[in-house]
């Protein structure tokens, strides 16, 4: 059986989201009061709703959903957001994601019962910025305060070895989660074939040990 999320707010950052849980095979309805955006996006969703995301009545529609999960996507209106997320947890929804703008607005919507909540537009500053003054970095993705995700291409001193050899993790403190090549992604990669020239590394490990390798320290 498909999961079951609700969507509430269609700015980019709601859009997106609902788009993708769509693609991944979940059940989405999406809460917006713009008649516009509920009717264009209606045919790309299970369901499109019009309607105030922080009007009681309005929600009453998601109370018998058995839904799975929720995003408060509202872009503008903080206010609706506090509502929104009160309302959510108040029918039993077990998963709220919040959007904030801030730690404050996540302080508080934690406190009216955000189970989760993300700072799209802090988090995207944060990863340009990284993209921006890395080196040997083609994408560096935050993972938590101290880890992230990098991708890379294969470094020239590691072509034509293999990682079972090289000892990644031992000499350098990073994984190696998996290889890109003629961008198809390989999680469940031999570690005993030699690397292509042409192949980029997912690799996570701590931001500081990431940041000695990406400057060259590590690649001995």
């Amino acid at each position: 059986m498909s999961k079951q999320f609700a969507v509430l707010g269609l700015g980019s950052f709601g859009w997106s989201v609902a788009l993708t849980l769509e693609k991944m095979g979940a059940d989405v309805l999406v809460v917006d009061e713009s008649f516009e955006k509920i009717q264009e996006i209606s045919e790309q969703v299970s369901y499109a709703l019009k309607a105030d995301v922080a009007d009681p009545e309005a929600l009453e529609a998601l109370g018998g959903r058995n839904l799975d999960g929720a995003v408060i996507a509202v872009s503008e209106n903080f206010e609706a957001s506090i509502m929104a997320t009160m309302l959510c947890k108040e029918m039993g929804i077990p998963m709220v994601l919040a959007k904030a703008k801030d730690k404050l607005q996540g302080t508080i919507l934690k406190k009216v019962g955000a189970d989760s909540v993300v700072y799209p537009e802090i988090e995207m500053g944060s990863r340009v910025a990284k993209n921006l003054v890395a080196k040997e970095f083609s994408d560096w993705i935050e993972l938590s305060e101290d880890y992230s995700m990098v991708e890379a291409v294969v470094p020239e001193p590691w072509q034509g070895k293999c990682l079972a050899d090289l000892k990644v993790r031992e000499r350098f403190g990073i994984n190696v989660v998996g290889i890109i090549i003629n961008k198809q992604v390989d999680v469940t990669f031999d570690p005993n074939e030699p690397l292509p020239a042409n192949g980029i590394l997912i690799m996570i490990g701590a931001n500081d040990i990431l940041q000695k390798f990406d400057a060259g320290k590590g690649k001995r």
